[in-house]
């Protein structure tokens, strides 16, 4: 098994996206590379202050799906123009980012990296080595599988595209 770390707006949405896909085996909302002094909780990440991102691990079997394919996917419900957002999510937790924990993930998102910055504009995106992550509360883990309705910045016919992608069902 292999896990990487990806923040990319709201961590609902993100959560749901990347457990669409087949050979994802588990996924996690959480919050990741603040103040390693403070354990976090939503309302410390959501003032902005202490430079914590909503992030998503994901922790994979890449016999099924290699690490490019996951990225791709990140790359299709994210965009890495934005700065401090991602749809109508505003504020520094909506940072976009691909954290690693093992040096085969640091090399190959890299090198995924460098394939595709020059295709936009602008290129917000962190990348860089997994420092600190604290699992979300409860109330945001699986949230979309348990609200259906809920507010998710990716739309759906991404969603629905991700899980004919990805072999699986909404």
């Amino acid at each position: 098994m292999a896990e990487i770390f990806l923040a990319g707006g709201c961590f609902w949405g993100l959560e749901k996206a990347m457990s669409l896909l087949d050979g994802v085996l588990e996924t996690e909302c959480g919050y990741a590379n603040g103040d390693p002094r403070l354990i976090p909780d939503y309302m410390l990440v959501c003032s902005g202050r202490f430079g914590y991102r909503e992030t998503v691990k994901v922790v994979y079997d890449p016999v099924i799906i290699p690490l490019e394919r996951i990225l791709f996917a990140f790359f299709l419900v994210i965009d890495p123009t934005q700065e401090r957002r991602q749809g109508n999510d505003v504020g520094e937790q909506y940072r976009t980012g691909i954290y690693w924990t093992d040096e085969d993930s640091a090399k190959r998102v890299t090198a995924f990296i460098e394939n595709i910055r020059d295709k936009y504009p602008e290129f917000h995106t962190e990348i860089g080595p997994l420092t600190q992550y604290s699992r979300a509360e409860s109330e945001h883990q699986s949230y979309l599988s348990r609200n259906p309705g809920g507010y998710c910045h990716i739309p759906r016919e991404m969603m629905d595209m991700l899980a004919e992608l990805g072999g699986r069902h909404r």
